[in-house]
């Protein structure tokens, strides 16, 4: 949202007054207020009809400072987000030489008195960013302000489509020379946002545009800072483009509050603000295998689940979960949790063989209600759905015909909502996949009294809330799991979410990939999406490729939208391919190589859980520091030690960079220096997958399942290096083992800290030893 034209001028219509100084600062105890008039105050007369915004400095958390920019402080303001993790007292506020001064750990916020305004945020003895010279706006839109936004025709001030309010308060951070900016959710466009303008305003939009299902205000920089505008409404902000040297964000109303993060490290920044947000809950084991799905328009039925989930054991490709998505209910009656009998007369008995089958079981739902159902008129009468300001029931035929749309600020609409989750769990069903929660009407009176406008985006959190909590009440902790698409800032405390509707191309598998990088970079540990794209019916080079990728990310998922998502279905198993080649022996090899690193990858899972450091990890958030991976958006890190670059073409021609330090690959043991771009040719039952010096990573013995017991003969593998001493493995049960490593000049020592054999060799391509208690490798 732009209010200037130019250096020089305001927009029509648009009269902007700022901060012109810090006319006075208070230290009281733990925060600092400090008046800010929109004119250098000369003279007695100058306080008279003049504007002035109040400015509030305090720390919700070690390390944090959040700045309130008020200008009418008895107006109703945005509540923002839960901060779960807030403590009192975390900051002190003193005043030096007329300076006001808040202190938070290693941060340090510093108002300069007088003109002209100057707020700075230090750490580590360096100025991170700061609030300068027309950096805090008071924008008062006239009648001659622009009704419509690029491109023409959209109402309103940004691409959302809201009317434009009357005030705004906007905020400038500067923009230091190389700093470059990641995050504000899963969004599918370039990956540094630095030029863009980004409407925090959840759509439905699939991939391939501008708008993004999961939109978070909140930011980091490669300067090792964080930023969060604690505003669930729409925040506009401008990288880089209102003023070229800085990143604005605005919102309507008379307030806007923000809170700057320290580092100095990416992670650290993410440590501190999912500490302070929320972290990713744990998630069972048996999610992290292939989860197969019936796809969206398909004809099935239980004869065709069967088929299904027999032809992968035919095929020996492990499946661990299987996803029943919208057509289990009848037609025109979503969502009404009843299946649908015509084609699934006997649920609970199909769902109980399935388990005999040992799969776990997926439902999709989503939180509008249609007309046809009779769960409509239940809950109309009870007044659990959303309603119009004249009483009427808001309704709309954009999904189902006449859907209404369930009001989660109503705890009994949510008490009501969660029984229903409760039965399908009592049923057999063990996830459930939330889908929308993007398409919420800003003409609506909530139970609560919420303003539509900030509950626009705020919704998704509340419908995902209630139905993981009903899943966690019912299967308890550790064991509740949604598959979620919407999401906003905390949403990642309710895992997983996956990247919505994409296409069948390399060109829609790369954006999908921007998209879980950003959202990782925005706070989110686990993420997952539509192998091969949702739209179309991928051609078998696609999907082979895309196999790959998502059997390398956090959770994985064959579903589509018009068509099955069966391996057989897309090449020959004749032997017309080469050997190793088809899509059901890709599948495979890569599903069994996920299983074998079931220890690996639940330890990077917890720590997800523990830290709030996602499980895919961009390139700038493991390297920090290396100028080379600055704008890297094709090739990511799992945990701290396995680095993939998937393959986006059908030749299998890949280009990729390799950090300084040895590496090892991990498929065929050969092992380089880098520091190096690489261009390879891969065929599809390979891809760039390499271990980083000094990593220690432990694999299992099974290859059938995700939930194993870890401790069973695991193989404990040691990368030349000094990297890491000890990693800990977790099975499904909660049981662990530490394993401790020596390094010698020949080998390595590794101990566990169970009285139980496992194994350990030096490198991939190393002799296996095992033993109990201590055994030593040689190189």
């Amino acid at each position: 949202m732009k209010f200037t034209d130019g250096f020089w001028h305001a927009r029509p219509g648009v009269d902007a007054l700022y901060a012109q100084e810090a006319y006075d600062v208070d230290a009281r105890g733990d925060h600092l207020v400090i008046t800010a008039p929109t004119k250098v105050i000369e003279r007695r007369g100058d306080t008279l009809n003049r504007p002035l915004l109040t400015v509030t400095l305090s720390s919700p958390l070690e390390g944090v400072v959040r700045v309130r920019v008020e200008h009418h402080v008895g107006t109703d303001a945005d509540p923002g987000f839960e901060l779960v993790g807030a403590e009192d007292g975390a900051g002190v506020a003193t005043l030096d030489d007329g300076h006001g001064v808040l202190s938070t750990g290693g941060l340090t916020a510093r108002v300069s008195p007088g003109a002209p305004w100057s707020l700075t945020f230090s750490s580590g003895g360096r100025v991170l960013t700061s609030s300068g010279h027309k950096s805090l706006g008071l924008m008062t839109l006239g009648s001659e302000a622009p009704v419509t936004a690029e491109p023409a025709g959209i109402t309103g001030v940004t691409s959302t489509g809201l009317a434009e309010a009357e005030r705004y308060i906007h905020a400038q951070l500067s923009l230091g020379v190389g700093e470059l900016v990641y995050g504000l959710g899963e969004r599918f466009g370039p990956f540094v946002k630095n030029g863009q303008t980004v409407d925090i305003w959840n759509a439905d939009g699939g991939t391939s545009s501008e708008q993004s299902y999961k939109n978070v205000p909140f930011y980091l920089t490669n300067r090792g800072y964080g930023v969060l505008v604690n505003h669930r409404g729409h925040v506009s902000f401008e990288v880089g483009t209102e003023s070229v040297e800085r990143v604005q964000f605005s919102a309507a109303g008379e307030a806007l509050e923000f809170l700057i993060f320290d580092g100095p490290t990416p992670e650290r920044v993410l440590e501190r603000y999912t500490a302070l947000t929320g972290r990713p809950a744990k998630v069972p084991a048996w999610s992290y295998g292939l989860w197969l799905s019936t796809s969206f328009t398909t004809d099935y039925d239980e004869e065709t689940v069967n088929r299904f989930v027999d032809g992968m054991a035919e095929r020996d490709i492990p499946l661990s979960v299987f996803h029943f998505d919208c057509f289990w209910m009848r037609e025109f009656n979503w969502t009404d949790f009843e299946w649908d009998a015509r084609t699934f007369p006997d649920p609970e008995g199909m769902l109980a063989r399935l388990h005999d089958k040992k799969l776990h079981i997926s439902a999709w739902i989503n939180p509008y209600i249609a007309q046809r159902s009779s769960l409509f008129a239940e809950a109309a009468e009870a007044g659990y759905l959303v309603r119009r300001a004249d009483g009427t029931i808001w309704q709309w035929d954009m999904w189902q015909g006449g859907m209404g749309l369930v009001d989660f600020t109503n705890p009994d609409a949510t008490a009501w909502f969660q029984d229903k989750i409760r039965t399908l769990v009592g049923q057999g069903v063990d996830a459930i996949k939330t889908d929308f929660g993007e398409r919420i009407p800003t003409d609506v009176v909530w139970f609560d009294g919420s303003a539509s406008e900030g509950m626009h985006n705020w919704y998704t959190q509340l419908y995902n809330r209630a139905v993981f909590d009903a899943l966690e009440d019912t299967l308890g902790d550790g064991e509740a799991v949604l598959f979620a698409r919407s999401a906003t800032a905390g949403g990642q405390q309710m895992p997983v979410h996956w990247g919505g509707d994409n296409s069948s191309s390399f060109e829609s598998m790369a954006e999908t990939l921007r998209g879980g990088l950003s959202l990782a970079m925005s706070g989110f540990g686990y993420w997952s999406h539509d192998i091969g794209g949702f739209e179309g019916k991928p051609d078998p080079a696609v999907f082979k490729r895309w196999v790959v990728f998502g059997l390398l990310s956090s959770h994985t998922r064959l579903h589509g939208s018009t068509s099955y998502r069966v391996p057989w279905a897309f090449d020959s198993e004749d032997g017309s391919d080469a050997a190793g080649q088809s899509a059901v022996d890709v599948t495979r090899k890569f599903v069994k190589l996920k299983l074998s690193l079931i220890p690996y990858l639940t330890a990077v899972g917890l720590e997800a859980h523990e830290r709030g450091i996602p499980f895919m990890r961009p390139m700038q958030l493991v390297f920090a520091g290396d100028p080379a991976v600055d704008h890297l958006d094709r090739q990511y890190m799992i945990g701290d030690s396995l680095l993939v670059a998937p393959v986006f073409s059908a030749n299998g021609e890949v280009t990729y960079y390799l950090p300084a330090g040895e590496w090892t690959n991990y498929l065929t043991g050969e092992v380089v220096t880098g520091g190096v771009w690489r261009s390879e040719t891969h065929a599809f039952d390979s891809v760039p997958l390499w271990v980083r010096e000094g990593s220690v990573i432990v694999t299992g013995s099974v290859d059938d399942r995700p939930d194993y017991d870890v401790l069973e003969s695991p193989l404990v593998t040691v990368f030349p290096g000094d990297r890491v001493g000890a990693v800990r493995v977790t099975s499904p049960d909660g049981s662990s083992a530490e394993f401790t490593v020596q390094r010698t000049d020949t080998g390595a020592t590794v101990s566990s800290s169970r009285d139980r054999p496992f194994r350990v060799r030096f490198g991939v391509a190393g002799a296996i030893v095992e033993g109990t208690g201590s055994v030593t490798a040689s190189a």
